[in-house]
């Protein structure tokens, strides 16, 4: 009787376990190599390609740049996107970024997400991840659908990301 309750009690605990999303506790992407790293308990958990914004090089400064931001932000909201699927936003500008914007009389800008691509693109014989080929954002980060999928389920609101050149 105790070998089928401990049996039972295995299969039971591997079943959850197994069902166990790793959270994230940080999200890094590297614009040079066009990937975002998902940390959990300071160990990459997680790997995915991205695009850019259509002006890669560089940090965001104003509005309209087409440029992605570098630097340390908080992923503090998402929203179901009828245009790009999911996103979860990015809270940039932060201080600094509406103080260099200001001293030249310019917008920081804003709504920078991290976002799927546009639901039509997965219905076409290439797919949605042919575009993680080319930047084509006007600065935010786009990957897959599959992969942001992915993302949303791991990432929760509040958490930092630090994006490098």
């Amino acid at each position: 009787m105790v070998k089928v309750f401990l049996l039972l009690s295995f299969t039971l605990l591997s079943t959850i376990y197994a069902q166990t999303i790793m959270l994230a506790d940080r999200v890094i992407i590297k614009k040079s190599t066009r990937m975002l790293y998902l940390y959990s308990g300071g160990e990459v958990s997680g790997r995915y390609h991205i695009s850019l914004g259509r002006e890669p090089l560089g940090a965001k400064e104003f509005e309209g740049d087409m440029r992605t931001p570098e630097g340390t932000y908080l992923l503090d909201w998402r929203q179901l996107s009828p245009k790009y699927n999911k996103s979860i936003h990015i809270s940039y500008p932060n201080k600094k970024d509406e103080a260099y914007a200001k001293q030249y009389g310019m917008s920081a800008g804003g709504m920078i997400m991290i976002h799927g691509t546009p639901n039509m693109w997965s219905i076409t014989p290439l797919g949605d991840w042919l575009p993680m080929l080319t930047d084509w954002t006007e600065g935010c980060i786009a990957m897959s659908n599959d992969d942001m999928e992915e993302i949303w389920d791991r990432v929760l609101d509040g958490t930092p990301i630090t994006i490098v050149p």
